[in-house]
């Protein structure tokens, strides 16, 4: 059937067809006045950064948002973040950006190819920007405040980049853990440092997960960690060198296996009942929703698309089982649309 005749079926039985997504990698920060704050730094006004870090108080979750936020701004241009660092070089806040700003570096320098398809050159670029956001991680522990998990997560994560800091992983692991129990970003780190994809096994992967959701309240983002971890087994174990459609039918039987649909059901259930803290991870939506289109769920998995908006990033989850990240979510949008198959 032709694309034609499936948008003609749609708007005779289900009405008119929506606008299809528009992918971007740097989607605009809900809030307004995250938004106002780093349109003010990127020109200059770091004292607005400053401002938006402190206003979120003790929020763990809330300060590295924000961080993060404020750090893919300074990856691309990073003048402003320059002279807050010279004007305040104790400052924790400044510090903890600078870090993330050097990790997304590292993350840029690489790629995101296979690890086959990476040239030399640039895994030498990862490791060098890994190291120096190693010691800018260093920097941000030594200047922490009591209870501020920030730092450690910072540190975990450039580990993917330094095989020698790995050495340390269970020590800052555990006193990130100590300062804030449930931080969602700290234990996905934790378990991406320990899945096989980077040199762990399933087994510790999935109990880093199972462990951190289970005592993490209801609402909580890190309550589905255990759905991520099912996307990062399906990767090594079916679509890792395997052809598009082969590995695809591979994860659908995986997914729609029982004792699977249980598991991720019973994590999505206890995630959606209780009262989250902030607003929720568009990450965990993506999530939510790759679940709900492999198990054949079309309504369900529709109301999460239609939440997530005619904008999305997309880079989260959706190349592991579709082989590409866009390729992947724009054939779950038109099977939710009841455009594809």
């Amino acid at each position: 059937m032709t694309m034609f005749l499936r948008y003609l079926i749609h708007a005779l039985f289900h009405g008119p067809v929506p606008d299809p997504p528009e992918f971007t990698e740097d989607l605009p920060p809900r809030d307004p006045g995250e938004r106002e704050a780093r349109h003010r730094a990127v020109r200059g006004d770091w004292p607005a950064a400053a401002k938006l870090m402190a206003d979120a108080g003790a929020d763990g979750e809330l300060r590295g948002r924000r961080a993060d936020l404020l750090a893919a701004a300074a990856a691309t241009d990073g003048a402003w973040l320059q002279r807050w660092l010279e004007a305040s070089p104790d400052d924790p806040d400044a510090a903890q950006i600078q870090a993330a700003t050097l990790q997304l570096r590292a993350a840029r320098a690489r790629g995101s190819a296979s690890a086959a398809e990476t040239t030399p050159e640039q895994f030498r670029a990862f490791h060098l920007q890994s190291g120096l956001a190693g010691r800018a991680a260093d920097r941000a522990i030594a200047l922490a405040a009591p209870g501020d998990p920030l730092p450690w997560v910072r540190k975990l994560r450039t580990m993917f980049g330094d095989q020698e800091a790995r050495a340390g992983f269970e020590e800052v692991y555990a006193e990130g853990r100590r300062r804030a129990p449930h931080h969602f970003g700290l234990h996905l780190t934790a378990l991406s440092l320990r899945c096989q994809k980077w040199f762990g096994s399933h087994e510790r992967m999935f109990a880093i997960a199972r462990e951190a959701a289970a005592a993490a309240p209801a609402g909580s983002d890190t309550v589905l960690l255990p759905l991520f971890a099912h996307y990062e087994y399906v990767l090594r174990e079916y679509t890792w060198n395997a052809a598009p459609g082969k590995g695809l039918r591979a994860c659908r039987a995986y997914f729609r296996r029982p004792e699977v649909r249980r598991e991720m059901d019973g994590w999505v259930a206890k995630w959606r009942t209780g009262v989250p803290a902030g607003e929720r991870s568009r990450e965990c939506l993506h999530w939510v929703a790759l679940h709900l289109v492999l198990a054949g769920r079309r309504a369900e998995a529709k109301e999460i698309v239609d939440e997530l908006g005619p904008v999305v990033d997309p880079s989260v989850a959706w190349g592991y089982v579709y082989g590409g990240s866009e390729y992947g979510y724009m054939r779950a949008w038109l099977w939710v649309n009841r455009l594809g198959r």
